[in-house]
């Protein structure tokens, strides 16, 4: 179909009528009426060639079916013969007839569009007869989940010497099949050319038959387990402490069972904002007006002036210039307004970033003051409070003095010798706000990537990817150092300047500690989302391709078994991931307070260890004395 204007029509036409044949009748031509520009003036039927020019009415209507609300070729096929309308040619409205295999061009897309929803209908069915067993799969996850963490509180040290060992053993095996290769490879022609000499080579299998090829692997693979084994034999200790905080982040979880659905209100409070930012855009993007633009092929002085199609036939331009058409051009506005919308956008984008944040800073400071209520209880549980997580969200919400992290003044007294703070939700839209300013830099820098891509200034570009780099590491810095300062602020109620020094100065002087407790909660995270998905992915797989014998007439019919499978799979990871972001929150929590509370404590009756007994014995530090009751 050439190119015409686009109209919306109550219905879409049902039969061959061509506009020539139209204007000779006053009857079809008001029908005809129907499928043309709002602006079209029946009186100006007998105007043929002005009408078409002007893109008035479209030159033919031919039989359409409504498909996703386009009217589409109504194409059929009748003993192998390709029809429109119980017709195989038709007038294309300027003369000329016409085959009407010809239209199919213009349905193409609708295969696709009739092939998406039919895909669509059939992964809908999926759904309905198998939700009820995807919900049991992510029960199960969510059931493996909180076995897995608290089997941390038995298992982790198990598991991450078993890792290390084995990581050695690799190693180790690595290092003998390179020496067999290399030993094997004695005397065989060309085996002992240099690498120098071969050059480069686009078969890299052709370096596998040097004898120098593995000595350089074996050499390099003797060097990492020297620096393993090193590296062991150095920071056991610092591994050990690590393991204890792991184990000790597993009963604290235990005595806060409510901090494992927190990360479900945070996830509502973010589609809250998710759901803000996008209708706010929504409305922007559509508050823009159609403009239209005077469009002639001879020179006019009116060219690309703006105009409005009400008036235009009546105004001075068509006259001066006969040629002259009024078009759409675009949308968008010549007001202050509309110059400025992307102004808008960028800040509606930069509040939407500020909002997201500050769920997740709620969301670190309460789970942080949850879990540090624990860590400070000198008699666990007896002096934790009795909703731990509740009064942690309050103490994050409320602006107002009162007492600190813990509610007894005796234990808080005992740590700090001050009895009263202040909350500071203040110090949480502060960091946030820091850490929006840095987001919306990042989608700027990438804005003005995608702007100059067709440029081919290569200095620019290079800037502009050396900036792009420099933000992304100052965004991940700011994130954890956000989250640590959060932590501090729960425990001291500090602002969140100080915090962050606080927070950041006490990792500093304790970074080695910081890099192996980093490290190995890394590892164990990834080992538990390994397990929960993996395990609970191959359990549906073999469920649902009714491959388990027992339940083999229990698992329903299915149009593609791959629906199920990938929604168990993906609600695993993400009820896993939930469950080990507190737990790493957790982890995070304690490592702090266990570092505060080596360098303000010396284990006197007036100064005492609240560590547990465990990291008490694996320092070999003791509690002199009894705290005064």
């Amino acid at each position: 179909c050439p190119p015409h204007a686009q109209i919306c029509v109550s219905k879409c036409p049902e039969r061959f009528l061509t506009f020539l044949r139209a204007s000779g009748i006053p009857a079809e031509l008001e029908s005809y009426r129907d499928f043309c520009v709002p602006e079209f003036d029946p009186r100006t039927g007998a105007k043929f060639l002005k009408v078409l020019k002007n893109q008035e009415c479209p030159a033919v209507l031919f039989p359409s079916t409504p498909l996703a609300r386009r009217c589409f070729p109504a194409i059929q096929a009748k003993k192998g013969v390709i029809m429109v309308g119980n017709k195989t040619t038709y007038d294309d409205g300027h003369g000329h007839l016409r085959n009407v295999t010809d239209l199919l061009e213009g349905a193409k897309k609708a295969n696709v569009v009739l092939e998406t929803r039919q895909l669509a209908m059939k992964i809908f069915e999926d759904y309905t007869v198998s939700w009820y067993w995807i919900i049991i799969g992510l029960v199960i996850a969510m059931v493996a989940s909180l076995v897995f963490i608290v089997l941390l509180r038995f298992l982790a040290g198990i598991m991450v010497w078993v890792m290390i060992v084995m990581v050695i053993l690799v190693l180790g095996y690595g290092i003998f099949h390179c020496y067999m290769e290399y030993a094997k490879l004695k005397g065989e022609a060309g085996s002992d050319m240099s690498l120098a000499d071969l050059g480069f080579q686009t078969d890299l299998r052709v370096y596998l038959h040097l004898r120098q090829t593995w000595l350089a692997f074996m050499i390099i693979l003797c060097v990492v387990e020297l620096v393993i084994v090193l590296l062991l034999i150095f920071l056991r200790k610092r591994i050990l402490i690590a393991i204890a905080l792991i184990k000790e982040a597993s009963r604290a979880v235990g005595h806060v069972m409510s901090s494992l659905l927190f990360p479900l209100c945070t996830f509502f409070l973010l589609c809250l904002c998710i759901a803000y930012w996008a209708s706010t855009a929504v409305f922007l993007s559509t508050s823009n007006e159609a403009v239209y633009k005077v469009f002639n092929e001879s020179a006019c002085p009116f060219s690309g002036q703006t105009c409005r199609p009400e008036t235009f036939n009546t105004s001075n331009v068509t006259k001066l210039c006969p040629d002259a058409q009024c078009l759409f051009a675009f949308y968008g506005g010549e007001t202050a307004y509309h110059k400025y919308l992307i102004v808008l956008q960028f800040f509606n984008l930069f509040m939407f970033f500020w909002l997201a944040n500050f769920v997740l800073a709620l969301g670190q400071v309460t789970l942080a003051g949850a879990f540090a209520s624990y860590y400070w209880a000198f008699k666990k549980p007896d002096d934790m409070p009795a909703f731990p997580l509740f009064s942690a969200f309050g103490r994050a919400l409320r602006c107002v003095p009162g007492v600190g992290v813990w509610e007894s003044p005796r234990v808080w007294g005992l740590l700090t010798g001050r009895g009263d703070r202040r909350y500071h939700t203040g110090s949480l839209a502060f960091g946030s706000l820091v850490l929006a300013i840095v987001q919306v830099i990042r989608v700027t820098l990438e804005y003005l990537d995608h702007r100059l891509k067709a440029a081919e200034n290569k200095f620019a570009k290079f800037l502009l990817s050396c900036l792009k780099c420099c933000f992304w590491c100052l965004e991940k810095f700011i994130k954890f150092l956000n989250r640590n300062a959060y932590i501090m602020i729960a425990i001291y109620g500090t602002n969140f300047c100080t915090s962050a020094r606080n927070a950041f100065f006490l990792l500093m002087r304790n970074i080695i500690r910081v890099a192996v407790l980093d490290k190995v909660t890394d590892f164990l995270f990834f080992l538990g989302k390994l397990l929960i998905v993996g395990s609970v992915g191959i359990l549906a797989f073999f469920f649902f391709t009714q491959r388990i014998k027992l339940v083999q007439d229990t698992a329903p019919p299915l149009n593609y078994y791959w629906v199920p499978i990938l929604t168990v799979i993906v609600g695993s990871y993400l009820i896993a991931h939930g469950f080990f972001s507190v737990y790493g929150m957790c982890v995070d929590t304690l490592f702090l307070c266990f570092l505060e509370d080596l360098e303000r404590n010396d284990g006197s009756a007036e100064k005492p260890y609240f560590m547990s007994p465990d990291l008490r014995k694996l320092l070999k530090k003791t509690n002199t004395g009894q705290a005064e009751a």
